[in-house]
């Protein structure tokens, strides 16, 4: 992996000793989070845990933070994104295109002014409002909110490598063989191998003020609709497992929180993943 030595801080000249890709969680010294990135999965729910096909998911898992009592909000895809996004489905039931539900609300995006992106894989276009090829318009919440067209078109762009993740929030999408919606879960797996340790290299991560989550947006072969998630940051103790009882709306909390913006909708009485997690 990484070769790791110590850096100096351009404005203090004190050295600051690089976080290990391999064991990016329960490291000593402060931190001060102001990015927060979302990877967002599919489908396939608590199941992962434990299961041979994601060898790389449980490493991090034992390496960091797993929330083990945690739930998606709704059934299907869509109204999951539109709750992580606002606090609320918005009375959405149906994975439809943005043509068929422009939303007003507020949403963390509007929160957050221009200080957020969405790298999604796969999109022909910035803010594409179509379904197309591997690319799920119903997995890119940002094209339904209507306030946030000009914005859109310029945070809500393609993946590309190296990834930016110089903004305070940042949503990446895969596409839909990637997320493990369409594919299997080694492929999916495969794909946050390749990644997640470029999350944990950049410079964000570095300094100690990125907080990484990866979810799933349901679990559609359980009633109880619980999802993994993982939190990996370098205050998060190392195999941290937290059986408090977290929905999507708690993500949308702390993620809120962290970034000093208002709660939205059910987000306000949702429990906090910060303290547990030591955020």
């Amino acid at each position: 992996m990484l070769l790791l030595a110590l850096i100096a801080s351009p404005s203090s000249g004190t050295a600051l000793k690089k976080l290990q890709v391999t064991s990016p969680c329960g490291v000593a010294g402060s931190t001060r989070y102001s990015h927060v990135v979302w990877i967002m999965l599919e489908n396939v729910g608590y199941s992962i845990v434990g299961s041979s096909d994601a060898p790389y998911f449980n490493e991090l898992a034992s390496r960091c933070g797993l929330a083990t009592n945690d739930d998606a909000v709704s059934h299907p895809s869509l109204p999951n994104y539109i709750a992580l996004t606002s606090g609320s489905t918005q009375g959405i039931t149906d994975d439809d295109e943005p043509s068929s539900h422009p939303l007003k609300s507020p949403s963390i995006f509007s929160e957050l002014g221009s200080n957020w992106r969405a790298l999604v894989e796969s999109m022909p276009a910035a803010c594409d409002h179509v379904t197309t090829g591997q690319y799920a318009a119903r997995h890119n919440p940002a094209v339904y909110y209507t306030s946030i067209a000009t914005s859109c078109r310029r945070n809500d762009v393609s993946m590309s490598l190296p990834l930016n993740l110089s903004a305070g929030f940042t949503m990446i999408v895969p596409n839909i063989c990637d997320d493990m919606h369409s594919c299997a879960v080694s492929v999916g797996d495969a794909w946050l191998r390749r990644i997640v340790p470029l999350i944990l290299a950049s410079s964000q991560y570095q300094t100690r003020s990125l907080v990484l989550f990866i979810t799933f947006d349901e679990n559609d072969s359980m009633a109880s609709n619980q999802v993994p998630t993982l939190v990996i940051s370098p205050s998060t103790p190392r195999g941290e497992r937290v059986a408090t009882h977290f929905s999507h709306y708690s993500l949308l909390n702390t993620t809120e929180t962290l970034l000093h913006v208002g709660l939205l909708g059910q987000a306000r009485t949702a429990r906090s993943m910060a303290a547990p997690f030591h955020l």
